[in-house]
């Protein structure tokens, strides 16, 4: 595995980024600190903050790494683009995070549906690496890259000031920042795990959906579980639509307040992978 590994893996050339490059992080950076300012939760802008990422230019992978593998025993491997899932998982499983090298062109600024250094930077844990090499063998990635996409990538967290952003998907979107807290149309159903999995999801405009923990205990608690019972179970259950609202659903009612109540069914709206999980 450690060969095919090396063969997905890059120089990133920090010293080949030109200063438009650079400028464009500047813009990208200062821009999502303004609109994650009671947006984005507390552990988020704590991370980022101990990182030292910072507006100056892209950040160079083997400082952060230092820093990383200090604090964590995590590195930041680079890679060419999006890999094959064994790839993917393999890295996470030995505590590497891989991530793109380029950044976004001017004319991408709103939305880019392929991650890019931008959006790459956030802790993923080894468990869910390893995990994922078990549902590949099982035949099960889709439902695992459910919750993925619904908590690392696109998660909500209930804090008493009010939902927050976790996900990491949303935190490099400044559109998706603004839309997910404040528009009506989405849904902002309670976590489930087992409803998460059997929940499609949007890779090309916003969600119509978003799940929402109480605390991140409460997510890997949840996560915690042998997943092969569970994938077995959801084998014989229907795939649940993007923007479905179901009976059942517990969705979050008032900005600011922790309240639940089954969801008023409404128009919808198109737009736009934890400790232990296993």
């Amino acid at each position: 595995m450690s060969d095919i590994l090396a063969q997905h893996t890059i120089e990133q050339n920090w010293s080949g980024y030109s200063d438009d490059e650079h400028a464009i992080w500047r813009y990208l950076f200062e821009r999502q600190q303004r609109l994650l300012a009671g947006r984005a939760c507390r552990e988020y802008l704590d991370g980022l903050q101990g990182l030292g990422v910072a507006a100056g230019g892209i950040p160079e992978f083997g400082r952060l790494s230092d820093i990383l593998d200090r604090a964590t025993g995590w590195r930041i491997v680079a890679v060419p683009g999006l890999v094959p899932d064994d790839v993917f998982f393999g890295f996470l499983a030995g505590r590497r995070f891989p991530s793109t090298c380029f950044i976004r062109h001017r004319d991408q600024l709103g939305y880019l549906q392929e991650p890019d250094v931008f959006h790459d930077i956030a802790d993923y844990m080894q468990a869910y690496g390893q995990g994922g090499l078990k549902a590949v063998r099982l035949g099960h990635l889709t439902q695992l890259a459910r919750l993925y996409w619904y908590t690392v990538e696109f998660g909500l967290i209930a804090t008493p000031a009010g939902l927050r952003i976790y996900g990491s998907g949303i935190l490099s979107s400044a559109g998706e920042s603004i839309y997910c807290l404040d528009d009506p149309r989405p849904r902002r159903l309670r976590f489930d795990l087992r409803r998460i999995m059997r929940t499609e999801y949007h890779i090309d405009r916003y969600q119509e959906t978003y799940f929402v923990i109480d605390d991140f205990d409460e997510l890997f608690d949840a996560t915690r579980a042998d997943f092969a019972p569970i994938y077995q179970e959801l084998d014989a259950l229907p795939v649940i639509g993007a923007d479905a609202a179901l009976a059942e659903d517990k969705e979050f009612q008032a900005f600011g307040q922790k309240e639940w109540a089954a969801p008023e069914r409404g128009p919808s709206l198109g737009r736009k992978r934890l400790e232990d999980v296993r």
